[in-house]
C-alpha cells in the first residue's frame, strides 16, 4: 500500500470561497493577483494556472522532509521547480531528522492577497521538548511563488500527538473567509480564518466524536455535502465497534458552530491508516456525495464505499467494487480495488466521474501488474456502466507492464489543460503518465509521462 501522504481534494476558493462539488477542479482563469482573493486555490504565484506540490520523497537532501511544487503552464505542469523545507529562509521550525514536514498538504488562499498558500504538516516533528508533538506551516504565495511561513497556533499540545496528521481547507464557518482544518490522534481542530503573516487567526474549535464511540483521525476530506453556504468535513480513521477496529468517518457539517454528525462504519473488520476520499456530486442532485476507499475490504479484494448527500448530512450508501455490474475485471483477494480515488469530469458531461486505483491487480499472469479504472457519473450516481480500465499493456499506454509495477498506486483526476474536462495523472513503479479528458472519456492518445499523480493535488 501507498504511504499517506494528504491534500485537500475537494475545496477551492474563488473569490468568497466555495468548496468545488466536483473533486476541486480550478475556477475559471484568474485575472492578475490583486488585494481580492486568489481564484485559484492552488496558484500561488497569481499567473492564472493551478500549480502542483507534494512531498518530496528525496527529501532533497533534508532529514526532516521537504516540499516539492511545480509551477503551473497554461498546458499543464512546467519546468520551474521550487524546493522548501524548515531551513529555507522564513521557514519555521529547525530540520530535524524525522519531522516528516510535507506529509500532508492543502491549499487557500488564506489571507486574500489574491495569492494562494500552502498548508504544510510535519506530524512528528518535536516542539518545545514534546517528542511527536507535530506541527502545521503556511508558506504564503506570492509574485515569485512561494516565500516564507508561519507556524499555525497549537491548542493542544502534547508528546504524540502528532498535529498535522492531516490538513484541509474550506469555508467550514461559511462566513465567506477560508478556514483550515488539522487532525491529531485525538481530535479535529478548525481554525477560523483570517489568517496572517503575524501568525494571527481566529478562534479554534475542537471536535471529537460523541462519548462512547470511537474514532483516532486519519484523514480529513472537505466539500459540501449539504449545498449550504458552508464546507463540511469528514474525518476518516480508526473507529472501533462489535469488539473489532474498524474504518470510519465521523461527518462534521460546517456552519457558524460546527455540528457533530454521524460516526459510519466503511469496514467493520479492520481499521485502514491511509484512509483517503473524495467528495463529489455524483449523482448531480446538488448535494456532495462521499467516496471512500477501502482497499482491504473482503480479504483486500477492495471496494469504494459511498454515502448519498443530502440536506442534512450523509444518507443512504452503496458500495463499489470488481463485481458491479459494467465494471472490468472480478473481485479477487488481494487487487485493493480502491487503493487510491479521485474525483473529476473526465467527460464534460456536468457528472463528476472517479477515478480508482487497483495497483495489486494481476494481470495477464503478472502480479500486482496493477489497474486503473474511471466509473461514470450520472443521475443514478456512480455505476459501472460506460466505465474504462487501464493497464501497462493497454493500448497506447506507455511502459512494459511487468510484475509489481503497481499502477494505480496514485490516481488524480485534474484538467490540467484548463479545456473543462479532467485529465488522469497516474503512478506506477515504471513510469508517472498523464492521459487526456476527452468527449468520450479518458483517451490513450496521446498519454504524456507527466509528474507523479500525487503531484496533482
Amino acid at each position: 500500500m501507498r504511504p499517506h501522504l494528504r491534500t485537500a481534494l475537494a475545496t477551492a476558493v474563488a473569490g468568497t470561497v466555495a468548496a468545488a462539488l466536483a473533486g476541486g477542479l480550478p475556477t475559471a482563469v484568474a485575472a492578475p493577483a490583486s488585494a481580492a482573493a486568489a481564484r485559484h486555490a492552488d496558484d500561488f504565484n497569481g499567473d492564472g494556472h493551478r500549480d502542483y506540490a507534494r512531498q518530496d520523497d528525496s527529501m532533497n537532501g533534508r532529514p526532516g522532509g521537504a516540499v516539492q511544487v511545480t509551477y503551473g503552464t497554461a498546458t499543464g505542469p512546467g519546468t520551474k521547480v521550487q524546493y522548501i523545507h524548515q531551513g529555507s529562509a522564513g521557514v519555521p521550525g529547525a530540520d530535524e531528522d524525522g519531522d516528516n514536514f510535507g506529509a500532508s498538504l492543502a491549499h487557500a488562499d488564506l489571507d486574500s492577497d489574491g495569492y494562494a498558500d500552502l498548508v504544510v504538516g510535519s506530524p512528528w516533528e518535536d516542539v518545545n521538548g514534546r517528542e511527536n508533538q507535530g506541527g502545521v506551516t503556511i508558506l504564503w504565495g506570492s509574485a515569485s511563488g512561494l516565500s516564507g511561513g508561519t507556524a499555525v497556533p497549537n491548542k493542544a499540545p502534547g508528546e504524540y500527538r502528532n498535529f498535522g496528521r492531516d490538513v484541509a481547507t474550506g469555508d467550514f464557518t461559511g462566513d465567506g473567509k477560508a478556514d483550515l482544518a488539522a487532525v491529531d490522534v485525538l481530535a479535529t481542530s478548525v481554525h477560523r480564518g483570517g489568517f496572517s503573516r503575524s501568525g494571527t487567526t481566529g478562534s479554534v474549535t475542537r471536535h471529537v466524536p460523541a462519548v462512547g464511540t470511537v474514532l483516532e483521525p486519519v484523514s480529513l476530506v472537505a466539500g459540501r455535502v449539504t449545498n449550504d453556504k458552508a464546507t463540511d468535513l469528514v474525518v476518516l480513521g480508526q473507529g472501533y465497534a462489535n469488539d473489532k477496529q474498524t474504518s470510519s468517518a465521523l461527518f462534521l457539517r460546517g456552519g457558524s458552530t460546527i455540528t457533530r454528525g454521524k460516526l459510519l462504519h466503511h469496514n467493520t473488520s479492520r481499521a485502514n491508516w491511509s484512509a483517503e476520499g473524495v467528495i463529489a456530486d455524483f449523482d448531480g442532485n446538488g448535494y456532495g456525495d462521499i467516496a471512500i476507499e477501502d482497499p482491504y475490504h473482503s480479504g483486500v479484494k477492495g471496494a469504494v464505499t459511498v454515502w448519498r448527500g443530502g440536506s442534512t448530512g450523509p444518507g443512504t450508501t452503496y458500495r463499489l467494487t470488481q463485481d458491479t455490474a459494467g465494471v472490468s475485471g472480478a473481485s479477487e483477494n488481494g487487487d485493493a480495488f480502491g487503493v487510491d480515488v479521485s474525483a473529476g469530469d473526465v467527460d464534460g458531461d456536468g457528472y463528476p466521474d472517479l477515478a480508482i486505483g487497483a495497483n495489486e491487480e494481476d494481470v495477464d499472469g503478472r502480479v500486482d501488474a496493477g489497474m486503473v479504472h474511471i466509473l461514470r457519473g450520472g443521475s443514478s450516481g456512480l455505476t459501472g456502466a460506460g466505465s474504462q480500465a487501464f493497464t501497462l499493456a493497454t493500448s497506447g499506454v506507455p511502459g512494459t507492464m511487468g510484475a509489481d509495477t503497481y499502477f494505480g498506486w496514485w490516481v488524480r483526476l485534474r484538467d490540467a489543460d484548463r479545456d473543462g474536462k479532467a485529465d488522469l495523472f497516474t503512478y506506477s513503479s515504471l513510469n508517472n503518465l498523464l492521459f487526456k479528458g476527452t468527449a468520450s472519456g479518458i483517451t490513450t492518445t496521446g498519454v504524456q509521462e507527466s509528474l507523479r499523480a500525487d503531484f496533482a493535488q
